[in-house]
């Protein structure tokens, strides 16, 4: 095996949001940050930025949204590691104009749906429950995460990650300056709500050729990740604190968001959850194909 250097170190794109902190840990924390940065170059970039990064071969590794492997079916996908929820996530919301007193039972009144520019599974949970659970047919348009901007166009508007996490903590705040009656979904919980399964957002894609160019083993880089994602759950107070000091919510609101919101193993219920997922995207025509799911 060829000795680790500069040249062969292995190009992760991660998302800079709030929700994958504890998969990051390790890559941001000593005493294994300095190790793995031999190892692995990290940028930053949103959930759609990971997603075309490794489809243009810009990235080896991806925290990709789950959707993407349908446009992108030879990546291989690390175990063990996922961004999900097993019921309310609160990073992910549609905000509804809600002139009739309407509920997540009755949308039909929506004809516009602007969806966030980084999001790309979270648009294809919204098409799925539009058009399989709400049996409403709205426009779908992409939009930059700027909820005032967003409804002065659409009936709704899909926010993702941190800008949705701000949204539901100004919320009282907005309702008392603007005076708008809004229904705030949670996509994940309507998710859960309609089909008992689990919500999958994100998973660690790999480019399998990417491997062979690096000299890197599958087995490392499975053993890495998952002691990451360990060693980031065994510190989520650590987690908070940091983050606490970073955003505009709570330090209690980021504790339950990180210990209880998020679901980090890709276990049996997961892959379960996805299967359904990719089954409703091809049948509501969001999605291309059903793909297989390869691991390293």
């Amino acid at each position: 095996m060829r000795p680790e250097s500069t040249r062969d170190r292995l190009r992760v794109s991660a998302i800079d949001f709030l929700n994958p902190a504890p998969l990051m840990w390790s890559f941001e924390h000593e005493p294994h940050r300095s190790r793995l940065a031999e190892r692995y170059q990290i940028t930053s970039d949103t959930p759609a930025e990971c997603a075309a990064k490794l489809a243009e071969g810009r990235a080896d590794i991806g925290l990709v949204p789950v959707a993407s492997l349908a446009f992108t079916p030879s990546l291989a996908l690390i175990p063990g590691c996922a961004i999900a929820a097993r019921d309310r996530v609160r990073s992910i919301i549609l905000v509804v104009k809600n002139p009739e007193g309407s509920d997540s039972e009755h949308l039909t009144h929506v004809r516009r749906v602007a969806l966030d520019t980084a999001s790309r599974t979270s648009s294809t949970y919204a098409r799925i429950l539009f058009a399989r659970f709400w049996k409403t047919a709205p426009e779908f348009l992409q939009h930059a995460p700027d909820l005032d901007a967003m409804l002065a166009t659409a009936d709704a508007a899909l926010l993702i990650g941190d800008p949705a996490l701000l949204a539901l903590e100004d919320r009282p705040s907005r309702e008392l300056k603007t005076g708008e009656r809004l229904l705030y979904l949670d996509l994940a919980h309507e998710w859960h709500r309609f089909t008992g399964a689990v919500w999958v957002s994100a998973f660690w894609g790999v480019r399998p050729e990417a491997l062979s160019t690096s000299g890197a083993l599958p087995a490392q880089i499975v053993e890495d990740f998952q002691q990451s994602r360990d060693q980031g759950l065994a510190h989520i107070d650590v987690l908070v604190d940091e983050w606490s000091s970073r955003m505009r919510v709570p330090r209690a609101t980021i504790h339950t968001y990180l210990s209880t919101n998020i679901w980090y193993l890709l276990d049996d219920s997961c892959l379960a959850g996805l299967e359904l997922f990719y089954r409703y995207g091809v049948e509501c025509g969001a999605l291309p194909l059903i793909p297989n799911l390869r691991f390293l």
